[in-house]
């Protein structure tokens, strides 16, 4: 039984670094590629720094490169994504890079081509908004942050 459909987009790349691989899918079912570090550098806790990822790409129209965590990465080392989801628009040509935050407790070491985050293509819809004197009733309506209860307490 067929659970679910891959659709492939044709997405132009060029290597900026010999220190890294095309970016890969690390199983046949992954929904993002890792992605890999061109420079060695030490993040000390709560530090905020831009690596560079060794690669441009051409991002078809209609469609945005995000940039992630790696979950087992952030999980044992506190690396993350300071502006995650990262964007890159279909119209950027320049290096990809990661905005890697250590939210850990010890210093992170990285290492040129260690998969430091992972990326993916996505669609995009932009808004067409439209200025209306009311919205529509709900039944939550304007009610906010924890509104709808929290079971975890």
């Amino acid at each position: 039984m067929k659970t679910g459909i891959h659709i492939n987009v044709p997405v132009p790349i060029k290597m900026l670094s010999d220190k890294v691989q095309v970016p890969k899918y690390a199983s046949e079912k992954a929904a993002c590629c890792d992605l890999q570090s061109t420079i060695n550098c030490i993040l000390a806790p709560g530090e905020t720094q831009l690596i560079p990822l060794g690669f441009a790409i051409e991002v078809p129209d209609g469609f945005e490169f995000v940039i992630r965590p790696r979950s087992g990465m952030s999980l044992k080392t506190g690396l993350s994504v300071r502006n995650s989801p990262g964007t890159i628009d279909s119209d950027y040509r320049g290096e990809v890079g990661l905005i890697a935050k250590n939210i850990g407790d010890d210093n992170l070491v990285i290492r040129a081509g260690d998969r430091v985050c992972q990326g993916g293509v996505r669609p995009i819809f932009q808004a067409d908004f439209k200025i209306v004197e009311e919205l529509g009733e709900t039944k939550r309506g304007e009610g906010g942050f924890g509104s709808t209860g929290n079971t975890a307490l």
